[in-house]
């Protein structure tokens, strides 16, 4: 039964609106003070300092004091999981129009700190299609064939350490597919972080370089331009064509 009431107190406790609106202001991966919360969640800091607390106390946030400054972060990997998966469970809604504009966080986005959205579901399946990963149980496995076609992405001590590069099967809330997770999908984030792929926009949205856009269709065959249509913006000076999902 502690299982059962383990669940249950994870469920009251992002089951308040205010509470769920610090978790997704973490979900970037970022570690952010308790005003910086308390904004993105519309309330004043004695109420943010009562919800920080209870999310603490639930394990669902951890705390890192600095001075007389203390910065909050999700807890771990597997509470960013659990809080992407219960938006997979909530009533489905009506069929859009075919040429409706997507929401943006549809199209490229942070889950913790690996790529969601329609792009890391589509990374995911073009991996999987060259037969760069493999899944074996519930994990994503690099092939060999990965290990060398990957080796202009990846860094060299990421790839020798082949073993402990496992990716979780991390389920996607907006397009309800698996995208790639774990220590696997922490390197190809990081990696196209690096590369200048993908840039970051407000709050957990990312868009897609136009280097990201030929890096991504000559290493994968992946269009992601097609992935943003319905999110493209008019180009500026610092933006250019790149492909937007913000939140």
């Amino acid at each position: 039964m502690t299982v059962l009431y383990d669940i249950a107190e994870l469920c009251e406790l992002l089951a308040e609106p205010t509470r769920v609106a610090m978790v997704l202001a973490l979900m970037d991966g970022s570690t952010r003070p308790a005003g910086e919360l308390a904004r993105a969640a519309g309330v004043s800091a004695q109420t943010a300092s009562s919800h920080l607390g209870k999310l603490l106390s639930g394990g669902v946030l951890s705390v890192e004091q600095q001075g007389r400054h203390r910065y909050y972060r999700v807890a771990h990997e597997g509470v960013a999981q659990a809080v992407e998966a219960l938006g997979v469970v909530r009533p489905a809604r009506p069929p859009r129009l075919l040429l409706a504009p997507q929401r943006p966080l549809e199209v490229a986005r942070t889950c913790y700190r690996h790529l969601a959205g329609k792009l890391g579901v589509a990374l995911r399946e073009r991996l999987e299609a060259l037969g760069f990963i493999v899944v074996r149980g519930d994990a994503y496995e690099l092939c060999p064939l990965g290990v060398k076609r990957l080796a202009g992405l990846l860094p060299e001590e990421v790839l020798g350490a082949r073993e402990a590069l496992a990716g979780k099967r991390c389920l996607d809330w907006t397009e309800r597919q698996f995208h790639v997770g774990g220590a696997l999908g922490n390197a190809l984030m990081a990696a196209l972080f690096s590369k200048d792929w993908v840039r970051r926009v407000e709050g957990r949205g990312l868009r897609v370089t136009s280097a990201g856009e030929r890096g991504l269709r000559a290493l994968l065959g992946l269009d992601a331009a097609a992935l943003g249509s319905g999110t493209r913006q008019a180009s500026s000076a610092s933006a250019g064509r790149d492909v937007v999902g913000h939140g």
